[in-house]
């Protein structure tokens, strides 16, 4: 018995160093596409920027872009929330939440070059005396998902850059 506490004290009383070394993400420079392209579908004011920093009407590379948005909500039934008195301090009483879908393909001709997807959700809390407007949040998911479209790209663009050579 004495040998189980002995073991369980020295194990306890080790310690392993952990790195905590993180490495610092450079943050995304926006820049053009390494290629010019027209945008076939889609509108020229709702595309990633370096989607639309690459746009040019006599291109033969497309660019066909889509966004979805879908609304979500989540209210507290009111029975809970109206007998809490949290509720009055300022307690959430549900949140509201917009995702965001979008796709972008890029075309020459009928050869597919790049095919892109991404999905982004926000949401945020509301309460007796405050809550966000649908606009802000339709914004924020928007943004993101094309933030992360722009990822893509820009980890994808020396490939897409050699297609494009090749297309031409």
């Amino acid at each position: 018995m004495t040998l189980v506490f002995a073991a369980i004290a020295l194990g306890c009383s080790f310690q392993v160093p952990v790195s905590q070394t993180v490495v610092p993400t450079e943050p995304l420079v926006e820049h053009p596409l390494p290629f010019k392209g027209r945008l076939v579908s889609g509108s020229a004011n709702e595309l990633p920027s370096a989607v639309a920093m690459s746009l040019s009407p006599d291109s033969p590379i497309s660019f066909s872009y889509r966004e979805e948005l879908t609304h979500n909500e989540y209210h507290i039934p009111l029975a809970v929330t109206a007998l809490d008195p949290v509720t009055y301090l300022g307690a959430p009483l549900g949140d509201y939440g917009v995702t965001a879908f979008a796709s972008l393909s890029i075309f020459d001709g009928d050869r597919v070059l790049g095919d892109y997807t991404a999905k982004a959700f926000v949401s945020r809390s509301y309460t007796l005396y405050t809550e966000p407007t649908h606009k802000e949040l339709e914004q924020a998911a928007r943004s993101s998902v094309r933030q992360k479209i722009e990822e893509k790209l820009y980890r994808d663009q020396d490939r897409l850059a050699q297609a494009a050579a090749s297309a031409r």
